[in-house]
C-alpha cells in the first residue's frame, strides 16, 4: 500500500491542548504583594508556577491555598484573583493573582498592590477557624476591595 504526501500530513497534524481558565498544576501565577522573592521573580520574568493545590477537586478557586515553585524554592500562597468565570457578584481579573504566605498563614509581604474580591473576607474567615491558620493579616494588609 502506497501512501502519498497528502495522507502523510494527516498523521502529522499539529494539535494543542484546550485552553484552561482555571488554576491547575503548572499554571502561571502573578505575585501581587511586595515580598522580596515575589518582586525578584516578576522582575526577571519567571513567574511562579502552581505545583500543588490543597483541595480535593484539583482545581484552584478564590481563597484556595496552593504551593508554588518560585525562584527555585517552594512557597505557599493564597489565590486572590482568577481569570476564570466566577460566581455572581465576584470580579473576574485579567491575570491569576496570588499572595505568598508562610506556614502559619501570615503573608510574606506588607502590602497588596491590587484590589481583592470582597467575597474573600467570608471565605478566609471560614478557613481561619477550621484549619488553624490565621488569614486575618492577609485581609488587614489589603487596602482595596472589589
Amino acid at each position: 500500500m502506497v501512501l502519498n504526501l497528502a495522507s502523510m500530513n494527516l498523521f502529522r497534524s499539529f494539535k494543542t491542548s484546550a485552553i484552561h481558565n482555571k488554576i491547575i498544576k503548572l499554571s502561571r501565577l502573578r505575585v501581587v504583594d511586595n515580598s522580596e522573592i515575589g518582586k525578584k521573580a516578576m522582575k526577571i520574568g519567571k513567574p511562579p508556577r502552581c505545583i500543588h493545590i490543597y483541595n480535593k477537586k484539583g482545581t484552584g478557586y478564590i481563597g484556595d491555598k496552593v504551593m508554588v515553585a518560585i525562584c527555585g524554592e517552594k512557597k505557599k500562597g493564597i489565590l486572590v484573583g482568577l481569570k476564570a468565570p466566577q460566581k455572581k457578584k465576584v470580579a473576574k481579573f485579567d491575570s491569576n493573582n496570588i499572595v505568598l504566605i508562610d506556614d502559619s498563614g501570615t503573608p510574606l509581604g506588607t502590602r497588596i498592590h491590587v484590589p481583592i474580591p470582597h467575597v474573600l473576607r467570608t471565605i478566609l474567615k471560614e478557613k481561619t477557624f477550621s484549619k488553624g491558620a490565621d488569614f486575618t493579616k492577609l485581609l488587614a494588609i489589603s487596602s482595596k476591595f472589589v
